[in-house]
Order: C-alpha cells, then sequence, then structure tokens
C-alpha cells in the first residue's frame, strides 16, 4: 500500500512538471495529499471487481493496477496510451482491471457504476462495483437517483466520496447544510458511515465490510472519506476561497504517506533505508514511464475518426 501511495504522488508530481514544459496539454485535476482513499478503497477488491471514477482519477486507475506507462503516454497525447492519446488527464479507463474509466461530467460516474452493478447482479455475475465521487457530487440529482435505486434493489455497489471540503470554488459548508454527508444514505436506507481518509488502515478497514455486505448480497453501503486535495481544482484555480496556512497545516500534519511511513516505521514492519529503496523503485518506474510515452507515436491523421460513437 505503501508503495502505491508513493507511486500515485510520483506520478502526480511527474505529469504536473511535464505539463509545466507544456508536454501535456488542456488541464488536470491532481489528487496529491488524497493517495490513501484511492489505494485502502482498492484494497478489499479483487481483479473482477468494478471501480467508476471522477475528473481526479489518476489515483484511483494506479490503485485499481492500471499501469503508468500508459496512463502517462495517455496524457502526452500518444498511441500507446490507454484511449490512443485521445482521451487525456480525464478519461483513463482499462477494462482488463475492471477499471470502467473516469470522468469529466462531476456525479456521472454514480449512474455509470449503479448500472454495472444492476449488471452484475441481473446477470449473477458476482462482482462488486466500487463507485469513486467528490462531495460537490452529491449535491447533484444523478447521487439522489443512484442511492435510490441502488438501495430498493439491494445492488452490490459501494459508495465511496472523497471529502476534500471543497468544490471547484467553494468550500462544502457553503455548499451544504449538514454536518456529514454520510447522514444522506440514511435517508435512502442505506448503511453509511464517516471515516478519516488519510489514514490508509481506517479507508481499509471500512471498505472491507462494505465489500463484504454487497458480494453477500446485502446492497449498498456509503463510506465517506475526508481527506483534503493539495493542489487547486484544476491548473487553473488560484485557491482564494482558503488560505495558505491551512494548507500548510494539512501538508504538515496529515500527509497519508508520511502518516502511513511513521506508523509502520514504529511497529518495526519497515526501516528508513527500506523507504529510500522504495523512493528509488518508484523514480525507476516513473522515469520508464515517462521515455516510454516520449517514445512513442502520435496519433496519426488517418485514426482520427476511429473510435468516435456520437
Amino acid at each position: 500500500m505503501l508503495y502505491d501511495m508513493m507511486l500515485i504522488r510520483s506520478f502526480e508530481e511527474t505529469v504536473e512538471k511535464l505539463f509545466q514544459q507544456g508536454k501535456i496539454h488542456g488541464t488536470m485535476h491532481l489528487c496529491i495529499g488524497q493517495e490513501a482513499t484511492a489505494v485502502g478503497a482498492c484494497v478489499p477488491l479483487t481483479k473482477e471487481d468494478k471501480i467508476t471514477s471522477t475528473h481526479r482519477g489518476h489515483g484511483h486507475s494506479i490503485a485499481k493496477g492500471t499501469k503508468v506507462k500508459g496512463m502517462m503516454a495517455e496524457l502526452l497525447g500518444k498511441e500507446t496510451g490507454y484511449c490512443k492519446g485521445k482521451g487525456g488527464s480525464m478519461h483513463i479507463a482499462d477494462l482488463d482491471v475492471g477499471n470502467l474509466g473516469a470522468n469529466g461530467i462531476v456525479a456521472a460516474g454514480l449512474p455509470l457504476g449503479t448500472g454495472a452493478a444492476l449488471t452484475s447482479k441481473m446477470k449473477d455475475l458476482g462482482y462488486v462495483v466500487l463507485c469513486f465521487f467528490g462531495d460537490g457530487s452529491t449535491n447533484e440529482g444523478a447521487f439522489h437517483e443512484s442511492l435510490n435505486l441502488a438501495s430498493i434493489w439491494d445492488l452490490p455497489i459501494v459508495f465511496f466520496c472523497e471529502n476534500n471540503l471543497y468544490g471547484m470554488s467553494a468550500s462544502i459548508k457553503e455548499m451544504t447544510n449538514i454536518q456529514n454527508i454520510a447522514d444522506r444514505g440514511i435517508a435512502y436506507g442505506i448503511p453509511s458511515e464517516t471515516i478519516d481518509g488519510n489514514d490508509v488502515l481506517e479507508v481499509v478497514k471500512a471498505t472491507e465490510k462494505a465489500v463484504e455486505r454487497a458480494r453477500n448480497g446485502e446492497g449498498p453501503t456509503l463510506i465517506e472519506a475526508h481527506t483534503y486535495r493539495w493542489r487547486g481544482h484544476s491548473r487553473s484555480d488560484a485557491r482564494k476561497y482558503r488560505t495558505r496556512e491551512e494548507e500548510k497545516e494539512w501538508r504538515k500534519m496529515r500527509d497519508p504517506i508520511a502518516l502511513f511511513k511513521e506508523q509502520l516505521i514504529e511497529e518495526s514492519i519497515l526501516t528508513e533505508t527500506e523507504f529510500m529503496e522504495l523512493e528509488n523503485k518508484v523514480q525507476v518506474e516513473m522515469d520508464e514511464a515517462v521515455e516510454f510515452a516520449e517514445n512513442s507515436k502520435a496519433p496519426s491523421l488517418e485514426t482520427l475518426e476511429a473510435d468516435i460513437y456520437a
């Protein structure tokens, strides 16, 4: 788990540098600071289980098993990318590992995940769906419709809310007049809880219980994980809605990677030398991903209209 969390952060710090160098175009939504939610939530899932993601989905993809070489190639717009270089940051999917894809539309993953869970139940396929979404999604109609249908049909789905306290440009306190988003699950008869999303072991524990419920035919669960994104909503966000002091406090006191590292060292499971070896291993994997992406071909004009359905 520690390695996967370090790999996610390294991937996002690398793509941020490549964006600043003009090698990645468009925009991106980084999840630096939220690594524990992605990794912890995917630990209880099998390869056959599915996830749906959000516009901030790099961490979800890596945690479910999608390889960084193909992801890096996708962000650099190369034909070896997961969408052949045509999807970019917000549309990475990898069906081979059960990653049904990220989505640039707020809350759009909720009905997609609910539909996948309905398929699993109707065809007796046995897989569980874990649906990632942000706190802003819970004010969309798709959130409420999905929870209601999943509840009345007892679907095998885990609704996993990454509550990072801010939407695109405002605090959740200005947008939602309840203390916990998990309270909304109660309205639909869905077992719900709020957890510390920066404690990866707490995330694993909560998700294991929810996945077991779903796999046993006991229906959906809503998990609200409190976390914090260190960067802005996207590359164009000046973050005027929060203070720099608050950001420093989260980075200093609630870094999920530092917290897990300290815990492993305290329990004599990890040494500083072994942590440095993990850092070196992550760097090698990232260097290979960048080299692979930069040496891959761009899509040709002949394939411009291929894979387009609408």
